[in-house]
């Protein structure tokens, strides 16, 4: 296999492995290097030192983590591989110019800092477009979760799943879109805190009196940029980490404070206890340009 060839399998399985330990010596042993030859290898095919480039990757993963989910930022450090809040808070500031507190409570998020992963090739861009969404009504039932980036995926499955049998155990037929609503909120009790909630919701008409918890819920009108996957449901948190990680920095787009909108489209004979299952996704992201 070329360099080429060995480095882009090498970031593949660094990217899947940023919470584990990555001392130069692991990592060479993982690619069959002496470290001293790995380093040059990556050097000369990135143009980039690996340190510097899985620290770098960390962060952003890190900077990912302190805006969507509700984990407290030493959890996040540690995740990470820092030993110490006050370690990764250097570490943090240097690259995104604030402290991870701050950064998670700004109200815009722009994409300042990141360091998207490495592709050797062509990166293909999700399908997208920046749309006008007017103010919506909804019905729906909100909950609020704590978990690692990692596990988002599987806790919003559940929250959709349960939403889906508590439907169908009284309504006739299949809605053709379901709505999954996903926002953060400052905690009032610490300043480096947040809390995480996530509403799966319908429109009123299809709603229609058989979901008994349901509460009226309003996503607000304005600009989004709208991305568009098609697939299994088990691919969704791959598709949202590289919207959040490569395609939002790569559009030079500052995200504005709202709830993310997962729009789902099932297949009209999916059951809600099918695993995995196949579907469009339309995800917005509010934005000011």
């Amino acid at each position: 296999m070329d360099q080429a060839g060995i480095i882009r399998d090498l970031l593949t399985w660094l990217e899947g492995h940023l919470d584990q330990p990555l001392s130069l010596d692991n990592v060479a042993a993982k690619a069959g290097y002496s470290k001293w030859h790995l380093q040059r290898m990556f050097k000369d095919v990135t143009g980039h030192a690996i340190g510097a480039y899985i620290r770098a990757r960390r962060l952003s993963k890190s900077a990912v983590a302190l805006r969507l989910t509700a984990r407290p930022i030493l959890d996040i450090a540690l995740q990470y591989r820092f030993d110490s809040q006050q370690t990764f808070t250097r570490a943090f500031k240097k690259q995104f110019s604030l402290t991870p507190a701050i950064y998670r409570r700004s109200p815009d998020w722009n994409s300042f800092g990141m360091r998207p992963p490495l592709r050797l090739g062509e990166f293909a861009m999700p399908k997208h477009e920046i749309i006008t969404l007017p103010e919506t009504h909804l019905v729906g039932t909100t909950q609020s979760y704590s978990c690692s980036l990692e596990q988002i995926s599987e806790f919003r499955h559940q929250m959709r799943v349960q939403f889906w049998r508590d439907f169908l155990s009284h309504a006739p037929a299949i809605p053709p879109v379901l709505y999954g609503l996903n926002e953060t909120r400052p905690s009032l009790e610490k300043d480096d805190e947040q809390e995480v909630f996530y509403t799966t919701a319908l429109t009123p008409e299809m709603a229609n009196g058989y979901i008994q918890s349901a509460k009226p819920v309003v996503v607000e009108g304005g600009e989004y940029v709208m991305f568009t996957y098609e697939g299994l449901g088990t691919g969704v948190q791959d598709f949202i980490m590289t919207v959040y990680g490569t395609c939002m920095p790569m559009l030079n787009l500052n995200r504005r404070k709202g709830q993310d909108i997962e729009r789902y489209y099932p297949a009209s004979d999916v059951k809600p206890e099918a695993r995995p299952i196949d579907l469009r996704c339309e995800y917005l992201i509010p934005v000011r340009r």
